[in-house]
């Protein structure tokens, strides 16, 4: 017996709402982020983390229950070998949705639904590498405040040292 879906219908037909979240799904996994309502973002996000669990699994089934979702190969192949390896230790919450505002046609409420993106282990050495030049850049900022401050006390050193040789000698020209 069918049983409604949970969520709010998003017009249409009921084969026209499971196009509509397939293919917001397939653009969700090929782009990594789209802008879309907040009702369908809201409506899309619990399909697309079942689509991701099902990718982490893996298997021959579970690959074959998502060809029949998303029908292109190129994209579940994506979904399958990058997309579930990487969410493999996380026990859910794959996408984040993030209100944008309104729309400015019709004024409907935007949002941005992306995948989460979890640290890969070039990711986590790019950011180190980052985070170790902008170190040695401070470092090096600072080092060269100080020798500019050494030079200015020995420019004032040299000048209060002609100051005084100079009061030396006006005073010497006095007593002559």
């Amino acid at each position: 017996m069918p049983k409604p879906t949970k969520g709010a219908r998003m017009g249409g037909s009921a084969a026209h709402e499971k196009l509509l979240l397939a293919n917001l799904a397939k653009s969700l996994f090929e782009h990594g982020k789209i802008t879309t309502t907040e009702a369908k973002a809201r409506r899309l996000r619990p399909y697309a983390e079942r689509l991701v669990t099902k990718a982490k699994k893996g298997d021959l089934h579970n690959r074959r229950q998502v060809l029949s979702v998303i029908t292109d190969k190129s994209i579940v192949h994506t979904l399958f070998t990058e997309i579930g390896p990487r969410y493999e230790n996380r026990p859910g919450g794959y996408t984040r949705i993030t209100k944008i505002g309104n729309r400015r046609g019709d004024n409907a409420p935007m949002a941005v639904i992306e995948l989460v993106e979890a640290l890969t282990v070039a990711q986590q050495a790019t950011g180190e590498a980052e985070a170790a030049t902008k170190r040695s850049a401070k470092d090096a900022e600072a080092k060269n405040q100080a020798e500019e401050t050494q030079a200015e006390d020995a420019k004032v050193d040299v000048a209060k040292g002609d100051e005084a040789k100079g009061d030396e000698a006006a005073e010497e020209s006095k007593d002559a």
